[in-house]
């Protein structure tokens, strides 16, 4: 199923539902993935220091991809837009 994610939160939403669909504790995602609850749990609020490589990290261990697409007519195109 593609889920689309145009913010932090909604990226770490998708994590989060992934993890929880998986049967894994925080705690278990980070072993897997070689990092702390605290990390796994600031990549699911969508934190803004989150390294990239924890992203790709995390959604490989739970078999994930990212898909980069153009944005759907009606979105917004410049962050300007949103304000």
């Amino acid at each position: 199923m593609i889920q689309r994610a145009r913010t932090s939160k909604q990226i770490g939403a998708i994590i989060r539902r992934a993890r929880r669909n998986a049967g894994l504790t925080q705690t278990e995602l980070g072993k897997r993935i070689g990092l702390r609850q605290a990390t796994i749990s600031k990549l699911e609020k969508g934190e803004p220091a989150t390294q990239l490589i924890t992203l790709l990290d995390a959604l490989t261990a739970l078999g994930l991809e990212i898909i980069i697409d153009e944005r759907g007519k009606g979105a917004f195109r410049n962050l300007e837009d949103v304000f």
